[in-house]
């Protein structure tokens, strides 16, 4: 039985509620995340000084040995050069830089073309380097404890403020799967894996697991198996097996534009679910934030439900 999809006369004031409720949390909670966030990157920046010899070397051995170090260094250079532009500066590719950032080396590329993208890389960070925060560089010293610390919390500053959304987003679906789990473990449910091995119909009732990887078919691989990750896998406690559980994807947002770039995202999942698992599938979101009528109604055509934070009960509709 539909939850909210089929009821559109009430979306906008469940919209200024929901943006209500996150406008509160964030002016409560965000900077903390920040904050927070803000601390382990200022140790990452000293990490990736101490890689570089304080920046003193920047050069493809260095960025070989240490590829995670590359986020760190597109932030001390003047201006702060973002993924694409220093790909664009660099003659090099989206996918590499990423790869890099992400602590790996791409292990299909030949060691001469590997050489030649970091030289590139190196080459064009080490001419951009912001001297002005770093100025040891320029007087060919070593820095002072006092230098290095100054030096590294702008860094972070400029690192934080790169991917200030995602932390939000990150903080926040914390809290919501905080509050699924409570509530859960409150009506004796069990927070417990399921194995990879059984189908999820399988899985034990009365049990839930966060960030699942849940097998489906793929609608752009002919068909082909794939894994994709879910926020939260409920079986509800009366299940009879095989029974197909809840499937609950976490859902924030601080702004109406976002969420009408990323709403496909969902629309593919479901489509996927339901190619793989049949019509009812119960695939729900649980929001919080800036979801407007152009996002739900688009949501509702793709035959995806939601449950609106504020009214959290609502998920007993589920069966749960």
């Amino acid at each position: 039985m539909p939850i909210n999809l089929d009821k559109p006369h009430r979306w906008k004031a469940d919209t200024r509620a929901s943006v209500d409720q996150f406008n509160q949390w964030f002016m409560l909670f965000a900077p903390k995340a920040y904050r927070d966030s803000r601390e382990v990157t200022i140790g990452m920046v000293e990490q990736g000084l101490t890689l570089t010899s304080d920046l003193t070397k920047i050069d493809p051995a260095t960025i070989k040995a240490n590829p995670g170090v590359l986020q760190v260094l597109r932030m001390t250079t003047c201006p702060p050069l973002a993924r694409d532009r220093l790909v664009g500066l660099a003659d090099s590719s989206k996918n590499f830089v990423k790869k890099l950032e992400d602590g790996k080396l791409p292990p299909r590329l030949p060691p001469e073309l590997l050489e030649e993208h970091l030289d590139k890389i190196s080459g064009v960070l080490s001419k951009l380097l912001d001297t002005d925060i770093f100025p040891w560089i320029a007087e060919k010293r070593r820095p002072t404890l006092e230098e290095r610390y100054r030096s590294s919390t702008i860094v972070a500053d400029r690192l934080c403020g790169a991917v200030a959304d995602p932390i939000v987003r990150n903080a926040q679906e914390k809290r919501q799967l905080d509050l699924l789990e409570k509530r859960l473990l409150n009506k004796s449910y069990k927070l417990k894996p399921h194995s990879p091995a059984l189908p999820i119909s399988e899985m034990e009732p009365g049990t839930f697991a966060f960030r699942m990887n849940v097998l489906v078919k793929s609608s752009h691989e002919g068909g082909k198996e794939i894994r994709i990750p879910v926020d939260a896998v409920i079986q509800p406690m009366k299940a009879k097996l095989p029974h197909l559980p809840v499937l609950i994807e976490a859902k924030s947002a601080g702004d109406f534009t976002n969420v009408n770039k990323r709403r496909k995202e969902e629309a593919t999942k479901m489509n996927q679910l339901k190619a793989t698992y049949g019509a009812n599938v119960a695939f729900v979101l649980l929001l919080c934030g800036y979801f407007d009528a152009a996002y739900l109604g688009y949501e509702a055509a793709e035959g995806i439900d939601w449950i609106w934070e504020h009214r959290i009960d609502e998920i007993d509709l589920l069966g749960i």
